[in-house]
């Protein structure tokens, strides 16, 4: 082996493990500077490279150790509760984190590309780009944006200041604009004096400025605190929809919830394994005198069936008027199947997934008034997206996710999840209630905090005290809007840049 090959194969190694180190910025690992230092490697090499080609391959490689390692899990759904074939499962999540990481190669061509090579141009490039990637994988396909940047910077880092200013998609721009600019540093020896300086300057008022932000209440208490309890009956996700441990689950929940004196009491995403309309009589009337004795309401999950669809809801029984929430963002292959006619076989022959064909709820729903509350709910990952949360805020002055995570075994997504509830609670400066099915079942303040936390798999009540909020942050009012238009206009104008630069030097030729 020459030492060409050999030069190249490490890089590509490296890159590839730069990718994995990236993971460890996000839940449970929680150390955020990983994320950066990560980005800062694989910034280095795109700054050596002259090809946007080779540019493209070095993102494509860092990708695919970042999802690769990030979202492993996806083979413990398909294979060992979804019942796919072992070999089909491994190329079926490979080919996922293959697809995501065409996003960083993207981001590594068209930053070379816009660039024409010049570092100047391509510090602001880079962090542009991911940005605009993160933001497209929030929607392409229905959207999966998970090991987005900026969640890596959640609660604990400066920057999570921002959140409740730009969104998570601007603190994944800031996240790649402080690599991106060290990365030059680094590659570009010795770096302009004045351009050092400047940019030393940058990187302390970003991050003093991010630790400041984090001290301002942009949100305002509202009413008094209440009780709550969330409830976490621990069913295994291979027996949750067993018709012969049905009754023993319901009983499971009736009693946790008939022990709990909460105001607000939470169970997870359809955790009654019954349609609505067949909830036995007797539960519904013990379930709905026992939130009116504690003068309060509870939330119970069920399958909704209405003119033969079936919903992903949430209803609401006790002192106020019941209400019904349906979940709207349906998980594609998880609770409707895309283009049917083509991809229907893989459910014939091949998955064992109950609710893999639901119907979505209405886009726009409004809070829940319960318990002196008005309660955004929001279901299973639908917490993942930051732009459709705000869509019942102002109003809300309480967030609740209901999940069941038990798909993933005992890998860490459901605490990759629930950092997303970390980063919609910063957003938005409401505090955040979790009930999952098996975890990670939590009590979130409105900075982001984790206050209580269940244990995993463990059947369990997290009893705890929760505060409303009114208000509205700038990302409550704008959404992600200022920052897509910021990316678009710096992309314009360095794009119109090169196209006038272009035609004066052809100008110029032409005259010679």
């Amino acid at each position: 082996m020459s030492l060409f090959t050999m030069h190249k194969l490490l890089k590509l190694l490296s890159l590839l493990m730069l990718g994995a180190f990236c993971v460890l910025g996000f839940s449970p690992f929680y150390f955020y500077p990983a994320s950066i230092v990560s980005l800062i490697g694989l910034c280095y090499f795109w700054y050596l490279t002259d090809s946007p080609k080779q540019a493209a391959l070095d993102g494509f490689v860092y990708g695919l150790g970042l999802f690769g390692t990030g979202i492993y899990w996806i083979y413990i759904s398909l294979h060992t509760f979804g019942g796919m074939p072992s070999l089909m499962a491994v190329f079926s999540t490979f080919v996922l984190a293959a697809f995501m990481a065409l996003f960083p190669a993207a981001v590594g061509a068209l930053s070379k590309r816009l660039s024409n090579n010049n570092p100047g141009i391509m510090i602001i490039a880079i962090p542009i780009f991911w940005a605009l990637s993160d933001w497209a994988r929030s929607w392409i396909f229905t959207g999966f944006p998970w090991l987005t940047i900026g969640y890596s910077q959640v609660p604990y880092s400066p920057l999570a200041g921002y959140m409740p200013i730009t969104g998570v998609y601007g603190v994944t721009l800031i996240a790649v604009f402080i690599a991106s600019l060290v990365a030059f540093w680094l590659a570009k020896k010795p770096a302009p004096m004045n351009l050092r300086r400047n940019g030393i300057f940058a990187l302390i008022l970003i991050i003093v400025s991010g630790q400041l932000l984090k001290l301002v209440e942009w949100t305002a208490p509202h009413g008094n605190a209440l009780s709550v309890s969330l409830l976490q009956g621990n069913i295994a996700q291979d027996m949750k929809w067993d018709p012969e441990i049905a009754n023993q689950t319901l009983n499971r929940y009736l009693t946790m919830a008939e022990s709990s004196p909460a105001k607000l009491i939470i169970m997870p995403e359809t955790a009654l394994p019954v349609l609505s309309s067949e909830l036995p009589a007797d539960i519904g009337i013990r379930l709905q005198q026992h939130a009116i004795k504690n003068n309060g309401d509870i939330l119970l999950g069920l399958v909704e069936r209405e003119n033969g669809e079936y919903f992903n809801s949430t209803f609401s029984l006790g002192s106020s008027k019941s209400a019904v929430y349906r979940k709207s963002h349906l998980v594609p292959f998880g609770e409707f199947i895309p283009f049917k006619m083509a991809f229907g076989w893989i459910y014939r022959d091949l998955l064992n997934m109950p609710l893999s064909d639901l119907s979505r709820g209405d886009k726009y729903q409004q809070p829940m008034s319960i318990a002196g509350e008005k309660v955004a709910v929001n279901i299973c990952y639908e917490d993942v997206f930051g732009e459709e949360i705000i869509r019942q805020l102002p109003a809300a002055t309480l967030l609740v996710n209901v999940s069941n995570d038990a798909w993933y075994g005992t890998s860490y997504a459901a605490d990759q999840h629930m950092q997303f509830s970390q980063a919609r609670a910063l957003e938005t400066g409401r505090m955040m209630l979790r009930a999952t099915n098996t975890g990670a079942t939590a009590i979130i303040n409105h900075k982001g905090y984790v206050l209580a936390h269940a244990p995993h798999f463990t059947q369990t009540t997290l009893n705890g005290i929760a505060q409303g909020y009114e208000g509205t942050t700038p990302y409550v009012r704008w959404g992600n809007w200022p920052l897509i238009i910021f990316c678009f206009s710096v992309i314009a104008f360095v794009w119109r840049r090169n196209a006038m630069k272009r035609i004066k030097g052809n100008s110029n030729n032409s005259s010679c």
